[in-house]
């Protein structure tokens, strides 16, 4: 409740509209999708009711509602069917203990305090996500605006195909109510942005279908939904039924938790907004756990009714409390009339809610600085249309992790120099500015971990500046950039440490950061390494390296780029007195 203080009279004002657009908008989208699970149309609307109010409670997203959602409508029908009849009083029994299975797995992630999981999703993974996900609620509104009976469970491409192949069989009078309820809320949102546009464009689509008659020619509306807000039920608690259902119960969950985190981070980067993942996971496995005793099926975040939400002008998460509030309002005194109301009429609205959830600007953003970054979001939005849900979203996941260990496992290296001409001469980059080095000592900068997966092209860059033509006697690493080191790095310097003694020089290391000189010092690597080897800044390496370089070498040296060099003579042969014979 730590947005409570966010509530004053505008707020409020603002929640109550978005909350009654989306109060119309999910009856016939929670009929829809109870029918899609097997169940009977109220758990459809039940399910939007008790879970968005306990996740909006006990969630952290302002703008995120939860309730029954495609993906998990699928996965509970594809889950249950070969265990009972839909709409059984078995395959209801199985649900209710499905969701509780999935509610207690979900609350037991966010005690563990695994929310931190949601680290891992990258912007380019929520991009792409969203931009795929758009598209696939675009896809699902064909056959609510054309009034085609488009086949369902297959891709977007073939759904688009067959509309388009038999685009004849359209039915003017739905094609015409969708289309006023998309310009008017186009036109509104364009001419009047703080007007309800969602909810004039539904009240303009349901006067359409008043005027061309669609009742009369079979234009289908919402149908007669119950007045009761919800049922109480009971899960079944026979532990046969349990372990038979668990492992399903868990990819249930992790399915619900990667689609409401997915849809929390999305609009959190709209509305700058913080997302605590752990507060997340309570506060879905809660609306699922309590569900589950109110007639409540699987639900996570709802795409559609987020989006809506949002465009609607939500600013707290009381506008999910008072969705659900107006959802039992109209289920128990407008449920009469509201089954009149087109289905196409929401139909034209979700387009265009479906069309700004593409984020276009952060994906021109996203494609100008980064290429791999472009990848990811490439790979997740594909993803998205042609695969499951789930598995884009780890995909990107996986892909985001690969790149970011690839290039951990190569870290930026290169050579350093004190430049001459600055008064404090500090170490500056060869790569930017050629300068002189020291012919005894060669000064290198290493930028990232030094951990197993670097470890092998990290001793290979020490190794050839030991075995090239240029090889000096000593190595001074300036480790200020080295922000990790694990058993594995720290052996191969052991390693490198004892290979330049070998040859009558030294490895150093200096400016290392706290947590890598603790472990070197704590693990007992550093007395293998040597602690006369450790500086704690670069004036205190070059000091005491400089007294352990060969001193004819360096009155012969004309670089002479330290300050210590001025102390050592340098060499004239003319001084030498001739040997008497």
């Amino acid at each position: 409740m730590r947005w409570w203080p966010r509530v004053d009279a505008p707020t409020a004002r603002a929640d109550a509209w978005a909350g009654l657009t989306n109060a119309i908008v999910v009856l016939p989208q929670g009929v829809a999708f109870a029918l899609i699970a097997g169940l009977p149309a109220q758990y459809g609307l039940y399910t939007a009711i008790v879970p968005a109010i306990i996740a909006a409670l006990f969630g952290s997203s302002w703008q995120m509602i939860s309730g029954p959602t495609l993906a998990l409508s699928i996965v509970v029908y594809s889950t249950l069917a070969p265990m009972a009849a839909p709409a059984s009083e078995t395959f209801i029994t199985l649900s209710l203990t499905l969701t509780f299975l999935a509610g207690a797995i979900q609350l037991a992630f966010g005690m563990a305090r695994l929310g931190a999981l949601v680290n891992f999703v990258s912007p380019a993974v929520i991009t792409g996500f969203t931009a795929g996900a758009a598209i696939l609620v675009i896809t699902s509104q064909l056959r609510t605006v054309l009034g085609i009976d488009v086949p369902r469970g297959g891709n977007f491409l073939g759904a688009w195909y067959y509309a388009l192949a038999h685009l004849d069989a359209a039915q003017p009078r739905v094609m015409i109510i969708a289309g006023v309820s998309f310009t008017v809320a186009v036109l509104v949102r364009a001419l009047r942005p703080r007007w309800p546009y969602l909810l004039l464009a539904m009240l303009a689509g349901a006067l359409a279908g008043l005027a061309v008659h669609a009742g009369a020619h079979g234009v289908p509306v919402i149908g007669r939904i119950p007045s009761r807000p919800f049922d109480a039920s009971l899960p079944s608690f026979d532990l046969a039924t349990i372990r038979r259902l668990m492992p399903n119960a868990l990819a249930l969950a992790l399915l619900g938790l990667i689609e409401a985190v997915s849809i929390g981070r999305a609009l959190a980067f709209r509305s700058s907004q913080r997302i605590d993942g752990n507060q997340e996971f309570l506060g879905q496995g809660l609306s699922n756990l309590v569900g589950a005793f109110a007639s409540c099926y699987a639900s996570s975040g709802s795409f559609t009714r987020s989006a809506i939400n949002y465009e609607a002008g939500a600013r707290t998460p009381l506008s999910a409390v008072l969705s659900a509030v107006f959802l039992i309002v109209i289920m128990m005194l407008v449920a009469p009339y509201a089954r009149y109301l087109p289905i196409s009429a929401m139909g034209g609205m979700i387009l265009l809610v479906g069309w700004n959830l593409i984020d276009r600007p952060h994906i021109r953003e996203i494609m100008r600085a980064s290429r791999q970054d472009t990848a990811v979001l490439l790979l997740t939005f594909g993803a998205t249309l042609f695969l499951d849900l789930s598995f884009a979203i780890l995909a990107g996941v996986l892909l985001s992790l690969f790149l970011f260990l690839n290039q951990a496992a190569h870290p930026s290296i290169f050579s350093l120099a004190p430049d001459p001409r600055h008064p404090k001469r500090p170490f500056t980059n060869l790569r930017r500015k050629p300068l002189d080095e020291c012919p005894q000592m060669k000064i290198i900068r290493i930028d990232g971990p030094l951990f197993f997966g670097s470890v092998q092209p990290v001793g290979e860059t020490i190794s050839r500046l030991a075995e090239s033509g240029e090889a000096r006697a000593h190595l001074l690493i300036v480790g200020s950039g080295i922000n990790y080191i694990d058993s594995a790095g720290a052996q191969m310097l052991v390693a490198e440490a004892q290979r330049w003694a070998a040859r009558g020089g030294g490895l150093y290391l200096c400016s290392l950061r706290m947590d890598p000189r603790n472990f070197l010092d704590k693990s007992g690597y550093l007395d293998q390494f040597g602690r006369d080897n450790l500086f704690a800044s670069k004036t205190e390496a070059i000091a005491g390296i400089f007294e352990r370089l060969d001193r004819p070498t360096c009155e012969r040296c004309t670089a002479r780029i330290f300050e210590e060099c001025a102390r050592v003579p340098r060499y004239r042969p003319e001084e030498i007195e001739p040997i008497q014979t």
